[in-house]
């Protein structure tokens, strides 16, 4: 099977590349490598920046050093250099910092009852509170890795039935802010992208985000594709869009997969990839123009429909039971279509009525605030 999409800004004439099937068995999640620039990145609650940090503790330890020279050499007279017997203030440099990074060469010591001390109840102090401002850089490094890791596993942990977006532009954007409306939460989401940038942007709207490339499987398994319960594909290009579709199908049979296409002419490729819908980004936005110079109030309405929370909105959900055995006419809301097992019956087929308690049907309501955990 071959694949051939014109290259982005390219006319009917641009050049083709070929896409081949990618056949392999998906590894076990604990049997994934590390994947050069694969990484799960979840969002940050503070956000740090570690060149602050260093300089903040560089200047904490500046200040004990200078208090440290300063307290020797107010006291200078009662300190003995082994090299010429006088102490000055280089002599006093030296040996705060041998005494503050606990080196101690025992070529300047304090002989006098007051510089021994001051050594006590001053110097030793300051040598604790440098060796603290020091090595804890360190420990705020680990700590802050093992906060990292063990935030890691426990979202891995409870990650189930979630939604993976491949490719976070427009399209992947506006399909995210359509689930949130409709109350998905955005602990629920998973990004991909390729771009550390657009992950970046994803982690601070909140949503975890795996830098990678999705047609890889390592990658997909790092967003827990195998788990996911919808995966919604909007790469640029229709070619990746394929390999993408084939590898997170391979990886997860029962999930439910959208993907977006740019040319009508590769959709029946998704769908024998393994996609369960096919959007079709051009020919979508050719018809609503074509529609828009007929019969703009039509266009209007479907903006309405299409955007969430806002207006009318179309839901799909499944028959209570007072509508059993009643006409499609007779629901409150307006219905457009029944789900049947796997037909889809207009409102107007005969088959339609009377509704079944098994049935789901597609209607029109009026927008309203989505309930918490309604769509999680």
């Amino acid at each position: 099977m071959t694949l051939s999409v014109p290259h982005e800004g390219q006319g009917p004439g641009g050049s083709h590349e070929p896409v081949a099937r990618n056949d392999f068995t998906a590894p076990p999640p604990s049997a994934v490598p590390e994947a050069s620039g694969s990484r799960v990145q979840l969002p940050r609650r503070v956000v740090h920046r570690p060149l602050q940090q260093v300089a903040r503790r560089l200047l904490m330890a500046l200040l004990v050093l200078v208090a440290t020279v300063l307290i020797v050499y107010t006291d200078r007279n009662e300190y003995h250099d082994n090299a010429d017997g006088k102490v000055d203030f280089l002599d006093c440099v030296y040996y705060a910092t041998v005494t503050l990074s606990t080196t101690g060469y025992g070529d300047v010591v304090p002989y006098g009852d007051g510089a021994r001390l001051l050594n006590i109840l001053l110097i030793t102090p300051l040598r604790v509170l440098f060796l603290i401002i020091l090595v804890g850089t360190t420990l705020e490094v680990l700590t802050e890795r093992t906060r990292e890791e063990w935030r890691l596993n426990r979202w891995r942990s409870a990650l189930r039935e979630h939604t993976v977006v491949v490719g976070f532009g427009t399209k992947g954007r506006s399909a995210v802010q359509t689930l949130l409306a409709k109350g998905l939460a955005k602990e629920k989401v998973v990004v991909v992208d390729p771009s550390q940038k657009v992950v970046d942007a994803a982690n601070a709207e909140g949503f975890v985000g795996v830098v990678g490339d999705a047609t890889r499987s390592d990658v997909l398994l790092r967003a827990e594709a195998q788990r996911a319960g919808r995966i919604i594909i909007a790469t640029q290009r229709d070619d990746t869009a394929v390999l993408v579709t084939l590898t997170a199908r391979q990886l997860n049979r029962a999930a439910k997969i959208v993907a977006s296409v740019r040319e009508e002419e590769n959709a029946p490729l998704l769908r024998q990839s393994g996609a369960d819908a096919v959007i079709t980004s051009s020919s979508a936005a050719g018809r609503l123009l074509g529609l828009s110079v007929v019969s703009p109030s039509s266009v209007t309405v479907m903006e309405d429909l299409i955007q969430q929370g806002s207006g009318l909105d179309v839901i799909e959900r499944p028959v209570v039971k007072s509508e059993v055995g009643r006409s499609v006419r007779e629901v409150d809301d307006l219905v457009v279509s029944v789900l049947r097992g796997h037909r889809l019956l207009g409102y107007d087929d005969p088959k339609a009525s009377p509704l079944e308690a098994t049935d789901r049907v597609i209607a029109i309501v009026r927008a309203r605030p989505p309930r918490a955990g309604e769509a999680g």
